[in-house]
């Protein structure tokens, strides 16, 4: 496992968490711990991809970094000043569709501009450019039930680009979908990114589309109380097509490396779940 290189000291962290512990209160008034001293740093332009068993706190993480939820314990900073409310300068591409089935494709993507104070125009000249980018420029007057799931994903990362955060929170963005597209939504993600890199923290359950979109693979242990247990470096060359670059034999090999720590909080989540402790 290689650690991951400290920031260039003119450039600060991105986003940088700093032993953040995360916990709820339950109905008959227990603690629960979903992650505990949480300590991860990303750098301006850096894709770093979050894996773990179901259940172990990478979608809190990304909530802690967006804003939505303020860690017990640690601090969160964003480019060097601490988060006290909502994050806006990330952009947040969520699971389940966020789109207005009232509105067209273009409107989709428009809104948040309009939002912001541009007028309707602008607004929509500069989406009409975003579904252009990701593929769709000729379907943006249909509305999202016209439109196939990668379709819609498509308008869900327009949606959040023309915004032009600095920052992308991703939680499992392509996982409803079936695997040919999801190769083909992972390569159109990073063409995007790399003609305008930001920081990008990305959640999956997926190692292997992980490893291939990421400059850094972060592994979670199984909850409750789950910690930050591996930070591997991809060494892989850019640019990258998903098609091709787990045909490397780096690829395979990195691959055994992460599964080989991963596996055993994969099957202790999974026992944790069913009830199954003696599994592990």
């Amino acid at each position: 496992m290689q650690a991951a290189p400290a920031a260039p000291l003119a450039t600060p962290w991105a986003v940088e968490l700093d032993d953040a512990t995360v916990a709820f209160r339950l109905a008959d008034a227990r603690v629960y711990t979903a992650v505990e001293r949480a300590r991860l740093s990303v750098a301006h332009g850096e894709f770093v991809a979050i894996v773990g068993p179901t259940g172990c706190g990478k979608s809190t993480l990304l909530n802690v970094a967006a804003g939505l939820l303020k860690p017990a314990a640690g601090t969160v900073r964003i480019f060097n000043e601490p988060l006290t409310g909502l994050n806006r300068q990330a952009g947040y591409l969520f699971q389940a569709d966020a789109l207005f089935p009232w509105k067209t494709a273009v409107d989709n993507v428009a809104i948040g501009l309009e939002i912001s104070g541009a007028s309707r125009a602008e607004a929509h000249a500069a989406a009409q450019k975003w579904l252009t980018l990701v593929g769709l420029g000729a379907f943006a007057g249909r509305y999202p039930h016209m439109l196939s799931g990668g379709q819609r994903k498509r308008v869900a990362l327009a949606q959040v680009l023309i915004r032009n955060p600095k920052i992308l929170l991703m939680d499992e963005p392509f996982g409803p979908l079936d695997a040919q597209t999801r190769q083909i939504m992972g390569n159109l993600l990073l063409d995007l990114w790399t003609a305008d890199r930001k920081a990008v923290l990305f959640v999956t359950h997926d190692l292997e589309e992980a490893i291939a979109l990421a400059d850094r693979v972060v592994i979670m242990s199984a909850g409750p109380q789950s910690r930050i247990i591996g930070d591997w470096r991809v060494p892989l060359p850019r640019p990258r097509d998903i098609f091709e670059i787990r045909l490397e034999k780096e690829f395979h090999t990195l691959h055994r490396e992460i599964w080989s720590v991963l596996k055993d909080e994969v099957l202790k989540g999974y026992a944790q779940s069913t009830g199954e402790t003696s599994a592990v």
